[in-house]
């Protein structure tokens, strides 16, 4: 029989034990709904602090570039219109005819792109020429074939573009995301690059070290170069209009007036816009894979830890078996 003092001091010892493991369980586990409530609400921060970040940056690129667009329209047009413009317009209505000045726009828009000159200013010149039907079939045949000829270019020099492009290893996330996913994917990230800041003339060529198929890339391609092609032909009529008034003795009515200012401010919110969207876009696209890269190296690793606590299992009971 056991005396009484053991067991007294064995009470002492559970009742000591259980008030550590209370305390333990009013310390520790009583913590974690706060711990997870905290990081919620510094997630919730972060995520606030970022979009009035990115608020604040759409602002000053907003303002900068309404700064940089007078600066040129007070001194960059007049000076443009006088050097450049009036000549061209002169030389335009004596050297060539309509026909064969058509055939030359749309062979500077397919060969600029392959030597990596922007191709903007022939845009200008199909719009303040041949207007917004004309204008625009030029721009997009033109524009067409200097999106196929890089990417035929580049496959021949496959390798040799991706070691270039391990240089820039950020940019080179952002190609990659174009060449996953199924034909619409694909599709859309090519028209939402388009579409983009990115330079088009260098992505013709770095498309070509992923997966990205020919049709969903060209399809991609088009698309998004519809919005360009008629900014561009947009800006050089009202260019044109310019020149006009400024040398043709043209006089404009107040209904064209409004008319003009009210299509200019529209056209500047949807370039914003547009290249707003595509940047953000691409970004949330980007995000995205590296949080499903990251749950499927986790998921790895789990599946790693797993399998040696299983494999014993397995092999006792196939021992006892035996």
């Amino acid at each position: 029989m056991p005396d009484s003092a053991d067991l007294g001091k064995n009470s002492e010892n559970h009742g000591s034990q259980f008030r550590e493991d209370s305390e333990y369980m009013r310390l520790v586990i009583s913590n974690e709904p706060r711990i997870a409530e905290n990081d919620v609400l510094q997630s919730q921060a972060e995520t606030k602090n970022k979009s009035f970040i990115w608020w604040i940056k759409t602002i000053i690129w907003c303002f900068t570039s309404i700064i940089i667009l007078l600066i040129f329209l007070k001194w960059g047009v007049p000076l443009l219109i006088e050097k450049v413009l009036f000549p061209i317009l002169q030389w335009e209505s004596t050297a060539f005819g309509r026909p064969v000045l058509a055939l030359v726009l749309v062979a500077s828009l397919a060969l600029f792109p392959v030597f990596l000159i922007p191709s903007g200013p022939s845009m200008w010149l199909a719009g303040m020429i041949f207007g917004y039907g004309l204008g625009f079939v030029i721009i997009m045949v033109g524009t067409t074939i200097g999106m196929i000829l890089p990417y035929l270019i580049g496959l021949l020099f496959r390798d040799r573009i991706h070691q270039w492009l391990k240089r820039w290893p950020q940019k080179a996330a952002m190609i990659r995301i174009a060449g996953e996913g199924s034909w619409f994917h694909q599709f859309r990230v090519v028209a939402l690059f388009r579409v983009s800041p990115f330079p088009y003339t260098i992505f013709n060529y770095a498309i070509v070290v992923t997966s990205m198929n020919f049709w969903p890339y060209l399809c991609g391609s088009v698309a998004g170069m519809v919005p360009e092609a008629f900014i561009y032909i947009y800006s050089g009529r009202l260019i044109r209009t310019l020149a006009d008034i400024k040398y043709g003795n043209h006089h404009l009515t107040s209904v064209e007036i409004i008319y003009n200012v009210i299509s200019f401010i529209v056209a500047i919110i949807t370039t914003v816009a547009f290249t707003v969207y595509a940047k953000r876009t691409l970004n949330e696209l980007k995000s995205a894979e590296i949080n499903e890269e990251a749950s499927a190296s986790d998921h790895g690793r789990f599946e790693m830890e797993k399998l040696p606590l299983e494999r014993p299992k397995h092999l006792g009971s196939s021992s006892s078996l035996s």
